[in-house]
């Protein structure tokens, strides 16, 4: 996991979807209520109006903040609906890189169990977050034999643009995906204000290539998903495609929609969920065709930070990157360390770790077992009772 496009292009999607569930002093207008629909800049609409609206488009975007298990919720019953109102369609998901494809295919089948299909789609090793969040979708799917869309690309392709450039990829090492459209302007916006939040890049400008790299990396991340939609489109025609992806990915209609266009599929409908401690000044016009109200994200409580990006080498599963003012780094942790064991567990593979940081309570400890130039060393990492560490 590369610690700029694992740590900072990940914050670009919570820093769009911010607009979504970013807490507020301010937030204290009801203009997305619980249970109820909004049409940004306009106010309510009926579930029955806007269901149907959507349902005859080819294209529904649904989005979400990945670790919010309310916005997974609400994902599905959608998808109910929407079933309900078209006889054809197919769900994509940013979580699944198009190697899986086979397996999703073999899952919707009922060819293996949950266990199974996990493993046999790298689930922590891609994408790390709670598989409960998204396996009751994937059970809606299998039971109605909904086709599964992988839409994502190997984290290599992005790795590789954002330290080489796109034109420096070989057209063999890109899954065939084609140029990005580019980026709007509000786009370049935002990714330079995430970008420049990293510690490292502070004192960066827009002009700087590393940052265009960046603006690359993600521009194809959204063009492999609007592109794998696309493509389910052509040779599908009358399916209509519902993709479950991160909401920073659809607000304002600058990532994947704005490829979508550039690959002249018309008809999108953008929903995305609106929890009742957002800032409302944000629910602008554009954002999306609509929102949906949710409770206050109570349960969205903050994960322990460990502060570390890891990835799986030849020795073990490597330190890739501490950042700075990070638990990790307090702890000793050092880049170039093998995570031989992390709370007694043996780590094999980089995907092992998240889980394990992700399971260990505010003011505790997590002991860890890392072997540094031949030498076993135990390092422990105190996890502070208020667990906002990076």
């Amino acid at each position: 996991m590369h610690i700029l496009l694992r740590h900072a292009l990940k914050a670009v999607l919570m820093a769009a979807a911010a607009l979504l569930v970013g807490q507020s002093a301010h937030a204290q207008l009801k203009c997305a209520v619980p249970g109820e629909w909004a049409v940004p800049g306009r106010g309510t609409i009926t579930p029955a109006e806007i269901l149907s609206r959507a349902a005859r488009e080819p294209v529904v975007l649904l989005g979400e903040v990945h670790d919010n298990p309310d916005h997974h919720r609400w994902q599905l019953q959608t998808v109910a609906a929407l079933a309900a109102l078209h006889p054809k369609m197919a769900l994509g998901f940013e979580a699944f890189p198009r190697r899986v494809q086979p397996v999703l295919d073999r899952w919707v089948a009922g060819e293996l169990s949950e266990q199974a299909f996990l493993k046999a789609v790298d689930w922590r090793e891609v994408w790390g977050f709670d598989p409960a969040y998204y396996l009751p979708l994937f059970h809606f799917a299998r039971i109605n034999r909904i086709p599964m869309i992988a839409l994502n690309v190997d984290d290599s392709l992005p790795r590789e643009v954002n330290a080489r450039g796109l034109q420096a990829v070989p057209p063999e090492k890109r899954e065939g995906i084609t140029q990005p459209a580019p980026a709007p302007e509000a786009y370049l916006d935002l990714l330079y204000k995430t970008y420049a939040e990293h510690p490292d890049k502070s004192r960066s400008s827009r002009k700087d290539p590393e940052f265009r790299r960046f603006v690359e990396a993600q521009l194809v991340w959204d063009r492999a998903m609007a592109q794998a939609i696309a493509e389910r489109l052509a040779r599908d025609p009358g399916t209509m495609v519902v993709g479950i992806m991160g909401s920073g990915h659809i607000s304002n209609g600058y990532g994947v929609p704005n490829q979508l266009r550039d690959l002249r599929v018309s008809g999108i409908a953008s929903l995305l969920p609106w929890n009742a401690d957002s800032d409302c000044r944000t629910l602008s016009p554009g954002l999306a065709t609509a929102v949906f109200g949710l409770p206050e994200s109570r349960e969205h409580a903050p994960k322990p930070r460990l502060g570390i990006s890891v990835e799986t080498s030849p020795k073990g599963v490597r330190v890739a990157g501490v950042m700075s003012g990070s638990l990790a780094e307090s702890s000793g942790l050092k880049v170039g360390d093998i995570l031989l064991e992390a709370a007694g567990t043996p780590i094999k593979k980089a995907g092992e770790v998240k889980p394990i940081v992700d399971s260990v309570a505010p003011g505790t400890w997590l002991p860890l077992k890392v072997l540094r130039e031949a030498k076993n060393l135990e390092v422990v990492a105190r996890f502070p009772l208020d667990s906002k560490t990076d």
